[in-house]
């Protein structure tokens, strides 16, 4: 018996994943007809997930408009029927006219729900020290969102569910949750790393929360990152027609749920987060979150395929060869489960998947080809 997460149960567990494709796996043979299979899968997949509704049109906030650093800026709020409002900002070229080819910038998780879109957006003033540090760790010490945006690029980054402006304080909940913390200094370093500590271990009881309302918790992700999109593809300066979205690892998984389900996402970036439910369940879960678990979705797809719903609409995956959250031999199986998708539907030329040496990161090269590949099928 090999080590692995279930230890004697482990062989068991797997032996009861697919012994090949999953039911509704494009690449079983049964498929025929690209839109008949997207119909019944993209249904299941709706089922699984169980996004929440949420009704009307948001009623957006200018709380700032300036230009910084050659882009114009507005700092964007709005409510949802749940929660505090949400935090966002709206970055394009300075004096830029017309509709532009726009990208929805997803942040990661990183362990660190204290913040959201001030991972992956470069802001006027002081960088908070531990933002400064995690954009030198996996963003080349950029903020990716600023420079896809001086590209030509409409950009909007919002905090998604539970991180950054969108996250529950201790004095949201009982004391047999919080324990008598309280936020008594805000930003501060020990406050911040206590936070995300506390934030860490509530994801269990978030996770079986949203179950017992009938959700899940990517599910609740796609249904507020469903709304951005909604705004995103609503303003005048924005071509809907030319759409993207990706991110870094939470970012990531966020793009294989709103990338595999909504079409306006002309072209989609998964950095970081791409591997096998074999890869989770038998040696990574303990690196992953509640977030990504759509319960019974192995009986049906590949945890890939999710993502493949979208075919033929263009796909890049990009994965380092050293990243701790995956194996390398499940992060390639994922590819070829991927490619057979894109090949059955004579879309080959749409999906792109790279690998890189290194750990988990979405550092300047990889940047720089997830930049060509948006280029090329939004503005080309």
């Amino acid at each position: 018996m090999s080590a692995n997460m279930l230890g004697p149960y482990g062989e068991w567990a797997a032996s009861l994943l697919p012994k090949g494709p999953g039911e509704l796996s494009f690449r079983r043979t049964e498929f025929k007809s690209l839109a008949a299979w997207k119909r019944k899968a993209g249904g299941k997949l709706a089922e699984l997930l169980a996004e929440p509704s949420i009704p009307g049109k948001l009623r957006v906030k200018i709380e700032k408009r300036y230009t910084y650093d050659g882009l114009d800026m507005e700092e964007l709020s709005w409510d949802l029927p749940h929660g505090r409002s949400t935090r966002a900002v709206f970055l394009k070229p300075q004096g830029a006219k017309g509709a532009l080819p726009a990208i929805l910038a997803l942040h990661d998780h990183g362990g660190r729900k204290y913040f959201g879109i001030d991972k992956i957006v470069r802001l006027p003033g002081r960088r908070h020290p531990l933002l400064k540090e995690h954009q030198q760790d996996y963003y080349g010490d950029k903020g990716w969102a600023n420079e896809i945006a001086r590209r030509g690029y409409a950009v909007l980054v919002h905090d998604a569910f539970l991180f950054g402006s969108r996250r529950i304080r201790y004095g949201d909940v009982g004391p047999e949750l919080h324990r008598g913390r309280r936020e008594r200094r805000p930003d501060s370093l020990a406050e911040v790393h206590a936070y995300n500590e506390w934030a860490a271990a509530q994801e269990s009881v978030v996770a079986s929360s949203l179950f017992c309302a009938g959700t899940t918790w990517p599910g609740a992700f796609l249904a507020e990152d469903r709304k951005a999109l909604d705004y995103l593809c609503s303003r005048k300066d924005v071509d809907p027609g030319r759409v993207g979205c990706g991110g870094l690892s939470g970012g990531g998984l966020r793009t294989v749920f709103l990338g595999g389900t909504d079409s306006r996402i002309k072209a989609a970036v998964c950095a970081g987060f791409m591997s096998t439910w074999r890869d989770f369940l038998l040696y990574k879960s303990f690196t992953h979150t509640w977030m990504m678990y759509a319960p019974l979705a192995p009986r049906y797809f590949e945890f890939g395929e999710m993502l493949g719903l979208r075919v033929p609409l263009p796909t890049m995956v990009l994965n380092c060869n050293e990243d701790s959250l995956f194996t390398l031999e499940e992060m390639h199986k994922a590819d070829r489960a991927l490619k057979g998708v894109y090949r059955k539907a004579k879309a080959s030329g749409a999906y792109d998947c790279r690998f890189y040496p290194g750990g988990h990161k979405f550092d300047l090269e990889m940047q720089g080809d997830a930049f060509g590949f948006w280029d090329r099928w939004l503005k080309g």
